[in-house]
């Protein structure tokens, strides 16, 4: 299931067995796959998801990382006793950032901050609650506290084909000195090579693609050859 911009009233569905599409990736080659619970974005009932997460995690034998919802120590908790290689919080970060740091401290590099913005500016509770808190100081918050990576989407791009925003990611890299993984907004190759070329001076190591894979826009296998060629980027899936 794909979201535009989070909007949950724009879906559209893929397919309706998530372990066989995690499978499917994992077979031509993804290193990493990366799941969204979108029910529990929204605070709607998610427990049927959670059982999906784990059995993803059960199904394949690549890393998975794992988002949406998770909004206290124990919500995260459950995920990493499940085996999910690492769990992002967004929500929690800018209500809670006492439980981020207890959870850093506990959990290293198992924990990402997801950094979801509009015009620069930070919103939670799956994109439907505006803050004040501009992205850059919420990243450069987040590596104080100890966090090693962040998933940094634009919430205008995602999902919608447009490109991503090199810029804004690139900012977010430079001004938090952490590891950085784009998101939101790639639709060819050319998109995967900017962002390999004018990121890697600033940490930024991965890519979340969705849409652009399940549409046809270029293959998984094309965009893992290009990394290799470029030597700066991986996938998540």
């Amino acid at each position: 299931m794909r979201l535009a911009q989070g909007r949950r009233a724009d879906v559209k569905i893929y397919g309706d067995d998530p372990v066989k599409v995690a499978r499917d990736f994992e077979a031509q080659g993804s290193r990493m796959l990366h799941v969204v619970n979108l029910d529990g974005a929204f605070d709607e009932s998610d427990s049927l998801n959670r059982k999906v997460a784990r059995q993803i995690i059960m199904g394949v034998g690549i890393p998975v990382q794992f988002g949406g919802g998770l909004r206290s120590a124990f919500g995260v908790e459950q995920l990493i006793e499940a085996g999910a290689a690492r769990v992002v919080v967004g929500t929690l970060a800018v209500e809670s950032p006492e439980t981020l740091e207890n959870l850093v401290r506990r959990f290293g590099s198992r924990i990402a901050v997801g950094i979801d913005a509009k015009d620069g500016l930070v919103k939670t509770r799956g994109w439907e609650k505006d803050g004040n808190l501009s992205a850059i100081e919420l990243a450069r918050h987040v590596a104080g506290i100890g966090v090693e990576r962040i998933i940094y989407t634009d919430i205008e791009r995602d999902g919608m084909l447009d490109g991503v925003n090199v810029g804004q990611t690139c900012a977010i890299a430079r001004e938090s000195g952490l590891k950085v993984t784009a998101s939101g907004g790639v639709s060819s190759l050319e998109d995967i090579e900017r962002l390999a070329k004018a990121g890697s001076a600033f940490g930024i190591d991965s890519v979340i693609i969705g849409r652009a894979i399940y549409e046809g826009r270029f293959t998984l296998g094309e965009a893992l050859q290009l990394t290799v060629s470029s030597k700066s980027l991986s996938q998540n899936y």
